[in-house]
């Protein structure tokens, strides 16, 4: 279900969401999506991450209801189990991750990608959070981070009426960050990641950390008292000398990967 791809010098990982007709999640593409990014977690070289559906309709339908559709509850608890844990594993991501929303992002789908970083849709991109009209309930992390991103008010419409919005009013409400054209969202999101490849792997991964901060509910004191000690952490580093003496020097820097390995610019 999940296509792997390297591009930029292998710093830049697309995944393509891959399950015709509509991309739909199965435990099993869950638990492979999930172990994909603890792999890519761990390769150094990987800065930022692209997440994306095949084909020019779906990002992702969501769950498979036809595995729901006998009430098992077993079942229901494995399910819940993979679409958490796999969009945990997503959101808590070392890289940047970039959804580049290419279609309908529906359930399961958009929780997909309310888990990335930043997100791309295309202007016929269509979000919403459908379950309660089945008699269920968004269990990828949705009922938390869609609050988080739009605010309680936005969040209730979409889940407890489930209403849904195109690209136009998902930008308006906060939900993405741009809208692109029919087609351009790949593209797009990759030239986005390659941008993250310009700045310093590690300050990069505090200020992700630090900016989560706020979002795990961390008190304002201990969260700035802890921006500060990133900040001090940086000078242990090559990378801060580095990065400010190549702006002096007006070049491009040469940053150190977490395993120590020098990659150019």
């Amino acid at each position: 279900m999940i296509e792997l791809d390297y591009l930029h010098d292998g710093a830049v990982a697309l995944l393509t969401l891959k399950r015709p007709p509509a991309n739909a999640f199965t435990p099993d593409g869950l638990l492979q999506l999930q172990q994909t990014i603890e792999r890519l977690n761990a390769e150094a070289r990987v800065r930022a991450i692209v997440v994306t559906g095949d084909g020019p309709k779906f990002f992702s339908a969501g769950a498979d209801l036809n595995a729901f559709a006998d009430g098992n509850r077993e079942l229901a608890r494995a399910a819940a189990s993979r679409f958490g844990a796999a969009f945990e594993t997503l959101q808590n991501a070392r890289p940047v991750v970039i959804a580049a929303i290419n279609g309908y992002a529906m359930g399961g789908g958009l929780e997909c990608a309310l888990a990335c970083d930043i997100r791309i849709a295309e202007q016929h991109a269509v979000m919403a959070l459908p379950e309660t009209a089945v008699g269920l309930l968004p269990c990828g992390c949705g009922t938390q981070t869609l609050p988080w991103l739009v605010g309680e008010g936005w969040a209730k419409r979409m889940i407890l009426t489930g209403e849904r919005v195109d690209a136009a009013t998902a930008l308006r409400i906060g939900l993405i960050e741009e809208v692109v054209e029919r087609g351009a969202a790949r593209e797009a999101a990759l030239a986005m990641a390659q941008r993250v490849t310009g700045s310093s792997p590690q300050a990069v991964s505090f200020s992700k950390t630090l900016i989560h901060q706020a979002r795990q509910g961390v008190p304002r004191s201990a969260a700035l008292a802890l921006e500060r000690e990133r900040f001090v952490d940086l000078f242990d580093g090559a990378d801060q000398r580095e990065g400010v003496n190549a702006f002096l020097e007006k070049r491009a820097p040469r940053w150190q990967t977490e395993v120590g390995e020098e990659r150019h610019r």
